[in-house]
């Protein structure tokens, strides 16, 4: 199916929504939603997705919606699929699908927990992260998304230290371990890309898990206009890498002809703007060689 064709099909979540301009939310969602043309379940934790779509009496979805605290969307989506599954048994029911969203905040913190015991238990749903790499809802305060360098308001840039000190946590791989059919990593930049694998995810008895990147002009501080721009570089510097992992097996989606260095990701980027002071070099350079460890230990799993 080509972009054509695919941004004809019916909104599932429609404008009226409040989100920043050029806030990658509302193209997650839609990309998402329109992997399948059966009816859908969606339930979403407390953020950025949670509060500019449905600011009460109004709501931007056109699906059954349930909003679940900050912690446990996955727990919810799963007692929605488990009563589902109940009524299915007396053909009550048709074809339903059922996705959870869920910020990296709620994913790779606060949620992990309840994620986990979804997965564990095998709910047939899917699990999408919208990462944006911090508690922007709340005033962009680090996750263990935020990666090395960042500054937020809880980890400023300043004389003592040069934004957050630690490496990002890599949620994907985590949720790799818990040997569910089919995890993958996307980017809102490579649509097609994106398409496939949610619809590949929705067709997937089982749990099935995509963690996008999702750039926040707010928190990442770049010109609105820049969102796919930032995107597309997060992938070319292999910063955030595309891939999935169907029943075990890696798969690079994506290989840049040429991979950049990752200050190209980080320049437009204002978070990072301390960075790039002389002294700062060497935090430059350790983020720089744990990106190609990563990396490179990505394209040995593919090559398996």
């Amino acid at each position: 199916m080509n972009l054509k064709e695919l941004v004809t099909k019916p909104q599932k979540l429609t404008s009226g929504h409040r989100t920043c301009q050029g806030c990658g939310l509302p193209i997650v969602a839609r990309s998402i939603l329109r992997a399948t043309d059966k009816p859908v379940v969606v339930a979403c934790a407390t953020g950025c997705m949670e509060v500019t779509t449905t600011i009460y009496p109004y709501s931007s979805w056109n699906v059954p919606w349930i909003h679940s605290a900050f912690e446990n969307a996955a727990a919810t989506i799963a007692g929605v699929e488990s009563a589902y599954q109940a009524l299915k048994k007396k053909d009550k029911v048709g074809d339903i699908k059922f996705v959870a969203f869920a910020g990296d905040g709620g994913s790779y913190d606060i949620g992990l927990q309840s994620l986990s015991g979804a997965l564990e238990r095998g709910h047939d749903c899917l699990y999408v992260c919208y990462d944006n790499q911090a508690y922007m809802n709340t005033g962009i305060q680090r996750s263990s998304a935020t990666p090395k360098g960042a500054a937020t308001t809880t980890t400023p840039a300043g004389k003592v230290r040069q934004g957050k000190e630690e490496f990002r946590k890599d949620l994907t791989k985590i949720v790799v371990s818990h040997n569910i059919p089919y995890v993958a990593q996307a980017s809102i930049y490579h649509w097609a890309d994106l398409h496939n694998k949610a619809k590949k995810a929705f067709e997937t008895k089982g749990p099935a898990f995509i963690n996008i990147l999702s750039p926040c002009i707010l928190g990442w501080r770049y010109p609105s206009h820049m969102t796919m721009e930032i995107a597309k570089l997060a992938v070319e510097t292999c910063f955030w890498p595309i891939y999935e992992v169907e029943q075990g097996k890696y798969k690079l989606n994506y290989q840049p002809s040429k991979k950049l260095p990752v200050t190209d990701f980080f320049k437009p980027q204002g978070r990072f703007k301390h960075l790039f002071k002389p002294q700062n070099r060497k935090i430059l350079e350790e983020i720089q060689q744990e990106v190609d460890r990563r990396w490179q230990e990505l394209q040995k799993l593919c090559k398996l």
